[in-house]
C-alpha cells in the first residue's frame, strides 16, 4: 500500500507552551520585576534648606550637653549629693542616647538623608516636653511635697533639693531638643526626599506592631522600674508572718504638679509618635522617627536596670524589665523598617 501523506500539524493559537519556553517566561518575568524595584528604590534627594541643617546643629548641641551632664553633680537631695555616672556601666547607660542623637545631627548637617534626621528631631523633641516638666518638678517642686525618690540607683526622701550643674546641662539638653523639633517640623515640607515607595504595602503592619509597642512601654512607664521589695516579718511569739510594705518610689502618674502633667504628656506623645513614626515619607523618615521612640524606650529601660543594680534595697520590676524588652523591640522595628526594603528591592541578578 502506498504510504499516506502526512502534514505536520499546525501549532495550536493560544496553547500552552512548552517547558523551555515557560521558564524563559517566568526568568524574564522576575527579573523584570527586579529591575523595576531596584529601580524603585532610587533616593531622590533635593536641596536641603537651612532650617533643617540648623535643627541638625540644634541635635549635635543636645547630644553634647547631655553627654556632658551624665558627670557632674545631678542633684543633692537631703545633704547627699547624687551624680549619674558612678561606674562604667553607667557611663554605657548614660551617653548611649546623646551618642546616637548626635551622630543623627552630623547626617543631617551633612545632608545626605535629611528627612531621617527631621524625623528623629521632631520624635525626639515631642517626647522632650514631657521630661523637661519632670526635670523641672524634680529640681525645684518635689520639695513641696516631699516623697521617696530613686535617682541614679539611690532611695532618698525629697525634703531638701539643691541642684547641681548634671541637672542644669540635662534641662538644657532637652531644651535644645525641643528647639531642634520645633526647626524640623518648620524644615520637613521645604525639604525635598522621596523613594520608590517600596515600604508602603508593608506600613500597615509596622504601624499596627508600633502601636502595641508604644501602649505597652506607657503601661510600663506608669510603675517604677525598681522598687522596694515587701518585707515578711514573723512575730516570735505566735509564729505568724505579717507583710511589711516599705514606702518605694513614686510612679510616673502619681507624682504632683509639672511632674503629672510631664508624665501624661510623656505617655501621650510616645503613643503619637508610636502611631506617625510607621506613616512618615520616605522609607529613612519611618526609620528616624523608629529610631528616636527607641532611644527614648532603651534609655528608660536601662535606667531602670541600672538603678535595680546599685542598691541592695531595690529589686528590678516587672515593667521594668519589660520595658527594657520593649526598647529592644522598638529597636528591632526600626531595624525592621531599614531592611525591608532589601528584600523587596534587592539589585537584578
Amino acid at each position: 500500500m502506498p504510504a499516506r501523506n502526512r502534514t505536520p500539524a499546525a501549532p495550536r493559537r493560544g496553547g500552552a507552551p512548552t517547558g523551555t519556553a515557560r521558564r524563559t517566561s517566568v526568568a524574564s518575568g522576575r527579573r523584570d520585576r527586579d529591575e523595576a524595584s531596584f529601580r524603585s528604590e532610587v533616593l531622590v534627594v533635593g536641596e536641603v534648606p537651612l532650617l533643617a541643617r540648623a535643627a541638625g546643629a540644634l541635635l549635635i548641641l543636645a547630644g553634647l550637653l547631655a553627654a556632658a551632664a551624665a558627670f557632674p553633680t545631678y542633684l543633692v537631695v537631703g545633704g547627699t549629693a547624687i551624680s549619674l555616672v558612678t561606674g562604667p556601666m553607667d557611663a554605657v547607660v548614660a551617653l548611649a542616647a546623646p551618642l546616637a542623637t548626635a551622630v543623627v545631627g552630623v547626617v543631617l548637617v551633612l545632608g545626605r538623608v535629611p528627612r531621617l534626621g527631621l524625623a528623629y528631631a521632631g520624635v525626639a523633641g515631642s517626647l522632650a516636653v514631657g521630661r523637661v516638666l519632670i526635670e523641672l518638678h524634680q529640681g525645684h517642686g518635689s520639695t513641696t511635697r516631699p516623697a521617696v525618690e530613686v535617682l541614679a540607683g539611690e532611695r532618698v526622701l525629697t525634703s531638701s533639693v539643691q541642684t547641681g550643674a548634671g541637672w542644669a546641662l540635662g534641662v538644657a539638653a532637652l531644651s535644645v531638643t525641643i528647639l531642634a523639633g520645633v526647626l524640623a517640623l518648620l524644615a520637613w515640607n521645604r525639604t525635598v526626599m522621596e523613594d520608590g515607595g517600596t515600604l508602603d504595602p508593608r506600613r500597615p503592619a509596622l504601624a499596627g506592631m508600633a502601636v502595641l509597642v508604644g501602649v505597652a512601654a506607657v503601661l510600663c512607664l506608669a510603675l517604677p522600674a525598681a522598687d522596694v521589695p515587701d518585707r515578711v516579718v514573723t512575730d516570735p511569739a505566735t509564729g505568724l508572718e505579717t507583710v511589711v510594705t516599705a514606702e518605694g518610689p513614686q510612679a510616673l502618674l502619681e507624682r504632683p504638679g509639672l511632674a503629672l502633667l510631664g508624665g501624661l504628656l510623656l505617655a501621650g506623645a510616645l503613643v503619637l509618635c508610636s502611631v506617625v513614626a510607621p506613616s512618615l515619607r520616605p522609607r529613612l523618615a519611618a526609620v528616624g522617627g523608629l529610631l528616636a521612640v527607641a532611644v527614648q524606650l532603651l534609655g528608660s529601660g536601662l535606667s531602670g536596670a541600672r538603678d535595680a543594680a546599685h542598691s541592695d534595697e531595690l529589686d528590678w520590676t516587672v515593667p521594668g524589665i519589660g520595658l527594657l524588652v520593649l526598647g529592644l523591640a522598638s529597636v528591632g522595628l526600626t531595624v525592621l523598617a531599614w531592611r525591608w526594603h532589601r528584600t523587596a528591592a534587592g539589585p537584578p541578578a
